[in-house]
């Protein structure tokens, strides 16, 4: 065994990309909110944490705007690179590599529309050896400065979509009202029938909304076959998907 990465590209309908060797691969997580965020209008899109990139280019293919990709990491930073160059769309892309934190005070940009798909437990329930290897590399956000960097980032018409673990969003939408961030649409994942959502989609505003829109989202049957949800909803966009 030489320990080599396997660096396959995976395939989608309208691109393929790179992803081993980043912090955030391609998974089911990103391709569901990738393409459940409406992209109508929108000019300008920034993603947050870009890992390889899948939002960024999933953002691209599905509007006209300029998207940008904020990624610290270095081997991330680089893969992204990588596929943007390649991406049938380079011209709308663009890979930044920076602090969230440091950009968003600094940058004076403003965007119409901010995805992400950021590191699960985020927050101060970390282990301590964790929560210290995390502040000396600088890579990872707290529900806190998420929200408090989204909103430098935002204007009045503007929306941040992220996808979060469902028990967390919890926390993390207190949070976001405290920073005046509201849910304005969530979809609740479930990965199969009959249990209970462990992921969620949430799109927040800058607006209060009076109640949000509730959507439901089921990937498996009980007996793990894809629901016809699941292949309706992927198969402009997977392969293999058409029936």
């Amino acid at each position: 065994m030489t320990g080599k990465i396997d660096d396959r590209p995976f395939h989608l309908k309208q691109f393929s990309l790179h992803h081993h060797r980043s912090s955030m691969k391609v998974g089911t997580d990103s391709l569901l909110l990738g393409i459940w965020v409406n992209t109508e209008n929108t000019r300008k899109i920034l993603d947050i944490g870009s890992g390889c990139g899948i939002l960024a280019m999933l953002m691209a293919a599905r509007s006209d705007a300029r998207v940008e990709a904020l990624e610290l990491d270095n081997a991330s930073y680089e893969e992204a690179l990588e596929n943007f160059r390649n991406a049938p769309f380079n011209n709308r892309l663009e890979i930044i590599q920076n602090d969230f934190r440091k950009f968003a005070v600094e940058s004076g940009r403003k965007y119409d529309l901010l995805i992400s798909n950021p590191p699960f437990f985020i927050n101060d329930k970390r282990a301590s050896e964790q929560v210290r290897s995390n502040a000396r590399h600088g890579d990872t956000l707290n529900y806190d400065e998420l929200c408090s960097g989204a909103v430098h980032l935002m204007d009045t018409a503007s929306r941040f979509c992220l996808v979060l673990p469902y028990e967390e969003s919890r926390t993390f939408v207190q949070i976001a009202e405290k920073h005046g961030l509201y849910v304005h649409k969530k979809m609740l994942v479930f990965p199969k029938r009959g249990r209970q959502p462990n992921r969620i989609n949430l799109e927040l505003t800058t607006e209060k909304a009076p109640l949000p829109v509730v959507e439901r989202f089921i990937i498996r049957e009980e007996n793990n076959t894809f629901t016809r949800q699941y292949i309706d909803f992927f198969k402009d966009y997977l392969i293999g998907l058409d029936e």
